[in-house]
């Protein structure tokens, strides 16, 4: 109801006096009042960016022909300027007598505007407003205003009969329409393409979509640039049966007797087939778990895989193999809760590893005064090739990887990942290694027997025989 009365500084005109009246059936009515009664809304907060505004006696408003409903809508500062103010008018039909009504709304900021009997514009001087039509032919009109300025918002409604663009007073048509506002943090949840995420720029907390598969808009709506469908379902299908490349190492680790090894290279797989399922762009997702599960699992399978492959090299004893097992695994999952993106996240494990890997070559070089490992076709053959191609696996992951060829070259990546496992995995451990009776040095001198079977504590307590292995 304090309203300004007038637009502007123009002046009112006269009102015309009260003892004139419109003659009967002329049809001609009396002029419209220049002090609208201002109807308020009322203000729910739901979440963050999230505000509906309801009108009293509501949602449908009936519109009389002699005068415009006017709303105010209030927009708190900070709390409100970060989203999306979103305005929808539905015109109902049945109210329309079979009349051609159309119902204009103009919504502007801080100052109200008038709709005129014949041009309909939302615009006056300086101040310009959104103006919004609904009709018979068109029935639903949308508004939706990224990162509103704060203050209160005036909509105005108004019918209005004819056909543009010059339009005349109603007589007796009565419309009504359904009006929803609401203030959203982004356009329709961004769509299937985007995700809407809470953001922070200094002191400034706002909401914006991030679309993905090439989309883009305020809403992830724009297809200009958009993936297609079998583009999608290739990229997929490459970053996830690019895994099976870990199905030889697994086979190969089994008949070495590296139980342990297997297990992590499987769980790697598995992982990361169905992380890389579930992070894809746009439609062709699936997810067996939550995202970020799956995400965690498939980091430490990975670096996991590296770990126990390189400390395998080394032939330590099987206890502290096993500590360092444990302690990799524990220091790798606090390494990822840091920083699951971090690029010393793998290089840092892989270099620590490479430290243990040549500590033990050389120690174990100077015991036997012999480069270790001692064949130089284990050199030619398996590690030379194995190293070269873990280190280019390396260098296109860190250097070569971005956004617009992850799927290929991280596809490439898990191949040849898996592959050096395959070349860098070492031989089967022999255990059962016993000095030939032919080969000992004959002569005078002690002879010190050793029985395996007693050390490993298998003698039985009837003191079976059993073989022994002896040195002088």
């Amino acid at each position: 109801m304090n309203m300004p009365q007038s637009l502007g500084n123009q002046p009112l005109p006269p009102e015309p006096p009260s003892s004139v009246t419109p003659a009967e059936g002329s049809g001609v009515t009396s002029p419209p009042e220049h002090c609208w009664p201002v109807r308020p809304t009322l203000r729910n907060e739901l979440d963050t960016f999230s505000v509906h505004f309801y009108i009293f006696f509501g949602p449908s408003v009936a519109l009389p022909p002699e005068r415009p409903a006017v709303f105010a809508l209030r927009l708190l500062p900070v709390l409100d300027s970060g989203g999306v103010l979103s305005l929808e008018l539905q015109l109902n039909v049945s109210s329309l007598r079979q009349e051609n009504v159309t119902v204009f709304g103009c919504l502007t900021h801080e100052v109200p505007l008038s709709l005129g009997d014949a041009a309909v514009t939302c615009s006056k001087e300086s101040l310009v407003g959104f103006l919004l039509s609904v009709s018979a032919t068109s029935r639903v009109a949308r508004l939706r205003i990224p990162f509103p300025q704060t203050g209160t918002w005036f909509l105005t409604l108004r019918s209005l009969c004819g056909v543009g663009p010059r339009f005349t007073r109603c007589r007796n048509a009565t419309a009504e329409v359904r009006l929803r506002t609401f203030l959203s943090p982004c356009v329709d949840d961004c769509g299937p393409y985007g995700q809407c995420k809470l953001l922070r720029t200094h002191n400034y907390l706002y909401a914006a979509c991030e679309c993905k598969a090439g989309w883009r808009g305020w809403g992830c709506t724009d297809s200009a640039d958009a993936l297609t469908y079998g583009f999608q379902l290739l990229s997929t299908l490459l970053l996830c049966l690019s895994n099976l490349m870990f199905l030889p190492p697994v086979v190969l680790a089994i008949r070495s007797r590296y139980v342990l090894e297997a297990a992590v290279y499987t769980l790697t797989m598995f992982f990361s087939t169905f992380y890389h399922a579930c992070d894809q762009p746009g439609i062709v997702v699936f997810c067996i778990m939550d995202y970020d599960v799956l995400q965690f699992c498939d980091f430490l399978g990975s670096l996991m895989s590296v770990w126990v492959t390189v400390i395998a090299m080394a032939r330590l004893q099987p206890v502290i193999k096993q500590v360092l097992y444990l302690l990799g695994a524990m220091l790798l999952s606090m390494a990822l809760q840091l920083d699951r993106h971090g690029l010393w996240n793998l290089l840092g494990p892989s270099l620590f590893a490479l430290g243990i890997l040549a500590t033990a070559w050389t120690v174990r070089s100077v015991r036997r005064r012999h480069c270790y490992p001692p064949t130089w076709r284990r050199w030619l053959f398996y590690l030379c090739p194995g190293s070269l191609i873990a280190g280019s696996a390396v260098l296109l992951y860190a250097f070569v990887e971005t956004r617009d060829n992850y799927f290929y070259i991280h596809s490439i990546w898990h191949m040849l990942i898996a592959g050096s496992v395959g070349f860098l995995l070492p031989p089967r451990a022999k255990t059962d290694r016993r000095v030939p009776s032919g080969s000992r040095t004959r002569g005078c001198g002690y002879q010190l027997c050793i029985n395996e079977q007693e050390e490993l504590g298998l003698v039985g307590p009837g003191g079976t025989t059993v073989s022994s292995i002896c040195a002088s």
